[in-house]
């Protein structure tokens, strides 16, 4: 589910998406994209091709409607079978969402590149600035997401034993500082496991024996469920988990601003 820079040419028939963004600046992703990226990538925007408008519930950034995504991907040539590559530079936030949304739908998961841009760069590749022309092909048929729970579900698994798992800093989820959303603190009975935790300082992904000390005795947890402030970098733990034969894993989309937004008064 890795790759690492050098190993990106023995994949000539790689579709490669480039998912730079930056959550305080919404055009930093494509202006860096145009700046440069790896030799025949495609860009894709959290907020545009990888969410959905803002409703009054469902989080800061909703998961797009299955058949709608599935168009997103066509337009570049991808169907279900087809080998994805996909980096970021912030130490696997926003790929790791495109992993998880082709993943849950029945696509070939892409390979997340190790490190992201910062260390293919740093290992001699060349950028680009052309972008390249798209080959469309027919939208893959795509039923809903699996391994998603909306609150409700939240509500049942909780209900029934599941452990929760929250993905934002320690600071956020302890209730000391709350930069975004309106409220502060966690979901009750939920832990805290930062999804930075998963990478080193450089944003390679820590080895087994580091990942399995990130969890600790939550991989022993019957059921898990994992959220974080809008259900995006959630999935850099859900990833990890992956790794370390968790799979089926469940991501609460909405996450913390989800569950605020039935906290407000009517």
């Amino acid at each position: 589910m890795l790759i690492e820079p050098e190993l990106i040419e023995e994949y000539p028939g790689a579709v490669i998406f480039d998912c730079r963004f930056a959550l305080g600046d919404a055009e930093s992703g494509s202006n860096d994209y145009l700046a440069g990226h790896i030799p025949g990538a495609y860009y894709l925007d959290l907020n545009r091709d990888l969410s959905a408008p803002v409703a009054e519930h469902g989080g800061r950034h909703p998961l797009p409607e299955p058949q709608t995504f599935a168009a997103t991907l066509a337009r570049f040539g991808v169907d279900k079978q087809t080998r994805v590559i996909a980096y970021d530079d912030s130490r696997l936030a926003f790929a790791s969402r495109l992993w998880w949304m082709m993943r849950s739908l029945g696509y070939t998961p892409p390979l997340l590149l190790n490190g992201g841009y910062s260390h293919w760069q740093n290992s001699g590749g060349v950028p680009e600035i052309t972008e390249p022309e798209a080959q469309a092909c027919s939208a893959a048929v795509v039923a809903d997401y699996e391994q998603l729970v909306d609150i409700k579900g939240l509500r049942a698994a909780l209900a029934v034993g599941a452990l929760l798992i929250d993905s934002r800093e320690a600071a956020r989820y302890q209730g000391l500082e709350e930069p975004i959303d309106s409220v502060a603190g966690h979901i009750p009975a939920a832990i805290n496991r930062p999804w930075q935790g998963v990478t080193g300082a450089q944003g390679q992904v820590q080895a087994e024996t580091e990942q399995r000390e990130h969890w600790g005795d939550a991989l022993d947890s019957r059921q898990l469920v994992v959220y974080c402030g809008s259900g995006v970098t959630a999935c850099v733990n859900l990833f990890s988990l992956a790794l370390l034969g968790r799979d089926e894993a469940m991501l609460y989309a909405g996450s913390w601003s989800d569950w605020c937004s039935y906290l407000q008064p009517d």
